[in-house]
């Protein structure tokens, strides 16, 4: 780490947008220096947000996921792309009905919304991770927007990094429907700037004064650098050094894991 990097971290910058996946944990794998970097986030009174595109779990599953890994966070501490899904969707039509394909943490997330299911003549066909995808369920996704149901997904992650290796993520599990109906979805997670307006909000952070933690280019990094914010890119997950130079844009900073952080 730079003396630079070192000053900013312990001075200037008071907030933390932190991706989780490759970041935090691999799966149910603690990565290193995580807990030393909560407990430096609280000793040094920073404001800290855990910021998913995954929009498997709700705060609270994420808060527990993490208590299970030595790391105790409270679920306000959280923010998922389910959630801020499912407040554009309300803030677009209240009171709309989805054919959702994910899991709990995003039907329960556009539930508390005022959405509610419908499988034959919804506003919006949304598309986040989980193990309910399949071939009867891309069918009936492509015939609804096929019917003018419109088209959204959760991020735009392409793969993602797990204990076992690297698997394919919502933009993914997207493209079949795109691809076969002509249309493009509207994905909500980052680098969407609605994703890090809710962060900044939730933070009660200026921008001069937050940091983005992520192991992607092409979400967290580009998120930051569009939300003008200091942008960290650790090498933990599936961004390689190598890879950097792909990008006509570049992290401030690049760090091998948070375990750098702690000072």
């Amino acid at each position: 780490m730079t003396p630079a990097l070192r000053q900013r971290l312990d001075d200037s910058i008071a907030a933390f947008i932190i991706d989780m996946d490759g970041v935090i944990y691999h799966g149910n794998r603690l990565l290193p220096g995580a807990a030393e970097l909560v407990e430096w986030m609280r000793r040094k009174d920073k404001r800290f947000l855990f910021l998913t595109n995954s929009s498997e779990r709700s705060p609270a599953e994420l808060s527990q996921k993490l208590k299970r890994l030595g790391i105790d966070v409270p679920p306000e501490h959280f923010y998922t792309s389910a959630l801020a899904t499912a407040t554009f969707l309300a803030s677009q039509k209240a009171g709309g009905s989805a054919f959702v394909i994910g899991e709990p943490g995003l039907t329960n997330a556009l539930y508390d919304a005022g959405y509610t299911m419908n499988n034959v003549s919804p506003d919006y066909v949304v598309i986040g991770e989980g193990r309910g995808y399949g071939l009867e369920s891309i069918e009936r996704a492509v015939h609804l927007v096929m019917g003018g149901a419109r088209l959204v997904g959760t991020n735009p992650d392409l793969s993602g990094p797990t204990e076992s290796g690297i698997v394919p993520a919502c933009g993914a599990l997207v493209a079949p429907v795109e691809l076969s109906t002509g249309k493009k979805a509207f994905f909500v997670g980052k680098p969407n700037p609605l994703m890090m307006r809710h962060a900044l909000k939730r933070l009660g952070a200026t921008r001069e004064e937050t940091a983005i933690i992520g192991d992607r280019m092409d979400t967290d990094i580009i998120a930051g650098v569009e939300a003008e914010i200091e942008t960290i890119l650790v090498l933990s997950g599936v961004t390689s050094a190598a890879e950097i130079g792909q990008y006509s844009y570049a992290p401030r900073h690049v760090l091998e894991g948070v375990f750098e952080i702690p000072g």
